[in-house]
């Protein structure tokens, strides 16, 4: 299995979850979160590069904070102040080399996905 996300669940408004990706396609590179919800297309919510700089997306600046553990080749996305808009099936990828954003299309390996909950 390539990356493995674990941590969803459900959450009341106001909230905080934590979701967790590791997998033997885990990037020093490039990593990132992304969300979809019934209806919606795929959207970027964070994403870290080598360097550890990171960007997000409009709807989650402030609320979310990505983060990773190299040595543990582990990814994590911190949620807080959840609402029920942030409710969506949310899934990371990676990328094995430098030049990489919020699109989706820029990642080559994704994980099944876990699904986030928010009432």
């Amino acid at each position: 299995v390539q990356l493995v996300e674990s941590g969803g669940g459900s959450a009341q408004a106001g909230g905080s979850l934590r979701l967790s990706c590791t997998g033997s396609a885990y990037s020093s590179y490039c990593m990132g979160w992304f969300r979809q919800a019934p209806g919606k297309e795929r959207e970027g919510a964070a994403r870290i590069v080598v360097n550890d700089f990171t960007i997000y997306a409009d709807s989650v600046k402030g609320r979310f904070t990505i983060s990773r553990d190299n040595a543990k080749k582990t990814l994590y996305l911190q949620m807080d102040s959840l609402t029920p808009e942030d409710t969506a099936m949310y899934y990371c990828a990676a990328r094995s080399t430098i030049g990489c954003s919020l699109v989706a299309r820029e990642y080559a390996y994704w994980g099944q996905g876990t699904q986030v909950t928010v009432s």
